[in-house]
Formats: structure tokens, sequence, C-alpha cells
């Protein structure tokens, strides 16, 4: 993949640091030259991207770009280990940067600070040699791809979720796409987030170092890389499974006849609606400073939580505890003639939960905007956070 350039060359602090590549035949002086001057680009700089981050830069990559626009909250700490305590309300690209000079001194690295969009992907893209995802949302995922696709560029795909990592090289040029394995997104909120569902905190850095190894093999053109396979981890076995994935001829991007040629509004592809900017609710949403409204007046509100009972015990607001799982078989608990809000963690799962008490007749039902979470940062700080 990497021409080595005359020009590059490796210093005597290099040519030590990075000797037990050297003295592999399957890197050597070339392939170590060719890490020097390859180009990657993170997308996160989060669970995935901190392995990949750290790895990367030890290996001697030369430049490495890093796309995230989020700050180190304490809730990250478990398991982003680019970042510190120190760190906390920091932008994540600031930290990232300085703890990967901290390691390597001989990286540049490039920072992007901004969310990843239709509109500036490609031109984010094009001076890198292999696309890393690091991200968590659906969106963003088809995003890459397609971006990778158009390009014609490597996409070293991983994903996490409790005990459950993914690992793939979707390059198009060369075999299937995101696209080939996942034609259409699954419904919106039907598979919860790593901030809904939890991650095991070591898993991103058994699924980041894999991401980081394909990334590697692909710079220096040897070994097989995952292209059409999917690599599946589950950690509570520690057992690893592989599918073989084939080429979509009917892929929409990158199969016989493709009908994608530009990058589309994937928000709406994935079914999710834009969040309001006026710090208003929709019709059938409700913000924690109107539920605390409706409360403190008195109101006949019936606040009922759809977590999981051992994040009730975490934290609660004193809501009517039904999870979102038993509540076909418990609905019969609840009054369809009061007002009642629904709350979980950050939205989601309530959000399903009022689809399907007004799918089966509840017409006083709101999701709480943030569920418990908002109401801790902007209600009650004495609810923790988790």
């Amino acid at each position: 993949m990497i021409e080595i350039r005359p020009e590059t060359q490796l210093s005597r602090e290099e040519l030590r640091r990075y000797g037990r590549h050297l003295i592999m035949p399957e890197v050597g002086l070339d392939g170590q030259k060719k890490l020097k001057q390859a180009s990657v680009l993170l997308i996160g700089a989060g669970g995935l991207g901190s392995p990949l981050a750290l790895y990367l830069a030890a290996a001697g990559i030369g430049n490495i770009g890093i796309v995230d626009f989020d700050v180190v909250d304490d809730s990250n700490l478990q398991r982003q280990i680019l970042h510190s305590t120190n760190d906390v309300g920091r932008s994540k690209l600031e930290s990232a940067k300085e703890r990967i000079n901290g390691i390597n001194p001989h990286v540049n690295v490039e920072t992007v600070q901004a969310q990843l969009t239709s509109e500036n992907a490609l031109d984010i893209f094009k001076n890198y040699d292999v696309i890393v995802d690091g991200t968590d949302n659906f969106p963003t995922r088809y995003l890459v791809n397609d971006a990778c696709v158009l390009l014609k560029k490597p996409n070293v795909y991983g994903s996490i979720f409790r005990f459950e990592g993914q690992a793939s090289v979707f390059y198009a040029e060369r075999g299937p796409c995101y696209r080939c394995l996942y034609a259409e997104p699954p419904p919106p909120g039907l598979v919860p987030s790593c901030a809904e569902g939890g991650v095991l905190g070591v898993l991103p850095g058994i699924i980041g170092t894999i991401q980081a190894t394909e990334t590697i093999k692909l710079l220096l053109g040897i070994g097989a890389p995952l292209i059409g396979r999917l690599l599946l981890l589950d950690a509570l076995t520690m057992q690893f499974r592989e599918l073989k994935l084939r080429k979509n001829p009917n892929c929409p991007i990158c199969g016989e006849h493709p009908t994608i040629d530009h990058l589309i509004d994937y928000e709406a592809f994935c079914g999710i609606t834009p969040q309001p900017t006026n710090g208003e609710a929709r019709e059938d949403e409700i913000t924690v400073e109107e539920l605390k409204a409706k409360l403190d007046r008195g109101d006949d509100v019936f606040v009922l939580d759809v977590r999981e009972p051992h994040e009730y015990q975490i934290a609660n607001m004193h809501g009517y505890l039904i999870p979102l799982n038993d509540l076909p078989q418990r609905v019969n608990e609840l009054d369809s003639a009061k007002e009642i809000v629904v709350h979980c963690h950050h939205g989601p799962r309530s959000a399903r939960a009022v689809g399907f008490l007004k799918q089966i007749g509840f017409k006083k039902v709101k999701n709480l905007v943030g569920g418990i979470d908002q109401w801790a940062i902007r209600v009650d700080p004495d609810v923790a956070r988790y």
C-alpha cells in the first residue's frame, strides 16, 4: 500500500526505538519507513480510539489524525485510557495529542475538532491512507463506510457492547463494505448504546488493539487482513468466532450497479429525528424542568422508570419501576387515565416505551428528555450519575 519515498530516513534514536520491529523480516527497515510516512485517521478518541492511538503511535505511524468534538468526562475513565483524571473537562483532542507526543515525539498528530458530517468527511479523509472507525453510533458508521468507498480507502472497523466485540476491514476495492454486511440500520433505539447498556472496560482494549494490528498489516502489505471476515469476540467465555463475508452485488454503493455516488443524510437514513435546538421538547416529550414544575405544583403525574433493577439501586427519582422488557406483561399496572412521564438513563429506552404505550391506546404519556442523567445534571445534583 505504501511506496517508500527516497527521503524517508530513520534517525539513530528511531533505529533504537523500533529495534524490535527492525529485526522482524516482515517489517524490517523498509517496513518501518513505510510506517513513518503513513497517515492514519482515527474517528474518535474514546474507548476504541484510546488503544488505537497509543499502539499506532508506539509503532511509529508518522502521521496520526484524530476526529473528535467531545470533552473528557469522568464516566470515560473506566475504559478511555488516553485520558486521565486530571483531563476531566478538557478537550479529548488536547488530552490525546499530549499523551501521544509523550509516547512518541516522532509522530505528527493532526487534530480535527469537529463532528464528522456528510459535508466535511470527504475533505477530512482524502489525505489519509487508512481510516479507522472507533465510533459508537450507526449514522457515523454508515457515513465512514460510504466516504471510504467513494475515496477507495480501507475502513478498519470495530464495535463493542457489554462483553461482546466485533472487528473487520471493509475495503470495497478488495472485498465487501459495511453495507454489504448491514444493508439497513436497525430501528432507532432497538440497539442500546454503551451509555445505555454498558461495556466492560477492558473490551475496547482488546478490539482496539486488533484494529491497530489490522491497520499496521494493511500499511505494510503483510499477512491476511480481515477483509471479507468478521471477527466476533465473547469476552465472558473468551471465545472468538469468525464469519465469512461476501461482497453484495446489489450493494447500493459498492455493488455492480451502485446508486449512491455522494454522501447522504445519515441521521435520516437511520431514522433518527434531530433534537430541537430551541431547548423545547416535542409533543411526545417533556423536559426535566417541565417535569420538576409539574411535581412542584402537585400535578397528578405518574413517573414510570423503565430501567433495570440494578440501575434503580444506583440512582432513582422514586418512580414506579417496570423494566422495558417487562412492560408488555405488566402494562395492566398502569392507569391510562393518568398523565405518565417515562424515563430511563438517557432517553432511548423510554422513547421505545412511550411508542409502545401509545400504540396500545395510552394518550397522556411523554418521554423525559435526557432521562435521569439530565435530571441529575439540571434539577437534582443529589441524584447520582453513572
